[in-house]
């Protein structure tokens, strides 16, 4: 699965951000890879000025999650042919950096099967995170799972979720308002008026997803023979469809050639503010859920400061920062009100609770089930 980032301002991480002194040898390091954009660099500082022990800090961006995810896999590659290359090798003013280990990773959420499969993280110790109590049963339970990366409610805690968003519907306000009815679910997607105006995420899981949704069903459904019509309405929607892209999705739907897109929420807020044609639904029957979250590489890394900057992030101060700094939802309780949020965006950054608790996050199927939406999604397309 391929989520894109967005293009964030000033106010987020931009480059790799040192807070290095002359006796910069002497304190404790934190080496953090984190997905572009979805941490404020004011959050560094705010960490750095909150601990006890000045720390050295390195912070690294990096575009997209299937890269974060292959990071850890040349790490592991790395320590076991010795090859100390996977930390930093920064150059400073006296010189070059020594590499070092990498102590936390961002990574998405649909990742972290195949990351605990792969040995690739280890375990995170509750022992030291006061906040842990903060996130609500459905976010630990999304983390909690067995050494197979499947949920489990006696399994291990494998990673700490501190930012979310969801599967959504934008489309084109100023082609749609003729119509007598207004867009609201993903049934609407059938809609006769819609007939060629449409992209979709050239992704099974989220396609054949919502198509289960529509028809009230799960998007982790494991028996899809199950759901007769299934494969009737998946081509009934490809008559919709202009075109499968889960990347340029957006430009076509500025220019006009397309009505809706669907498309993953961090996307859709660096273009709502720009382009005031352009509106958002979070579907009603519920919708597709991702995460962004801190995991531990295998190996040696610097417990104490790692688990002392999830914890951070998961004070209610903080949460709300990375929320409204990064135009994402926080997995912790805040009081982000309406007031603090531009008008456009109020649908995306404010949780309609109803419509959450019927959103789901996109879990592990079996393989052979995985099989059977790749071979659905396949023989829609072809019509």
């Amino acid at each position: 699965m391929r989520r894109r980032s967005f293009v964030f301002g000033a106010s987020t991480l931009l480059i790799s951000q040192l807070l290095v002194g002359c006796d910069g040898a002497n304190k404790p390091n934190l080496n953090v890879q984190v997905l572009k954009g979805s941490i404020p660099g004011r959050i560094i500082k705010q960490f750095q000025e909150s601990l006890s022990q000045k720390a050295q800090l390195k912070i690294s961006p990096v575009v997209q999650l299937r890269e974060l995810f292959e990071k850890l896999e040349s790490f592991q590659r790395e320590k076991k042919t010795g090859n100390k290359s996977a930390g930093f090798n920064i150059s400073l003013p006296f010189g070059d950096s020594q590499p070092s280990t990498t102590d936390l990773v961002t990574l998405g959420d649909f990742w972290l099967k195949g990351a605990i499969e792969e040995k690739l993280i280890q375990p995170i110790s509750l022992e030291k995170l006061e906040n842990w109590s903060n996130l609500s049963l459905k976010w630990q339970e999304l983390v909690t799972r067995n050494d197979g990366g499947l949920l489990d409610k006696q399994g291990k805690i494998w990673a700490a979720p501190y930012r979310w968003g969801t599967t959504v519907i934008i489309y084109r306000r100023d082609k749609l308002e003729k119509f007598d009815w207004e867009l609201q679910d993903w049934s609407d997607l059938w809609r006769e008026e819609l007939k060629g105006r449409i992209s979709l995420l050239n992704q099974p899981r989220e396609v054949v997803g919502l198509t289960l949704k529509k028809l009230g069903e799960s998007y982790n459904t494991e028996n899809l023979q199950k759901v007769p019509s299934l494969e009737k309405e998946l081509q009934s929607l490809n008559k919709q469809v202009k075109f499968y892209n889960s990347t340029n999705y957006l430009e076509p739907l500025i220019l006009g050639d397309s009505w809706l897109a669907v498309g993953w929420s961090n996307d859709v807020v660096s273009i709502l503010a720009r382009y005031p044609q352009l509106s958002i639904v979070v579907p009603s029957s519920g919708t597709a859920l991702w995460a962004d979250m801190w995991v531990q590489p295998a190996g040696e890394v610097s417990k104490d400061l790692s688990n002392k900057w999830i914890d951070f992030c998961w004070e209610e101060n903080t949460a709300k920062q990375i929320a409204l700094l990064t135009k994402g939802n926080s997995p912790i309780s805040t009081d982000i009100k309406a007031s603090d949020i531009p008008k456009r965006l109020q649908k995306l950054l404010l949780t309609n609770t109803q419509v959450f608790d019927k959103s789901e996050f996109l879990l592990p199927l079996p393989l052979s089930t995985v099989k059977e939406y790749d071979d659905l999604f396949n023989k829609m397309k072809t019509g």
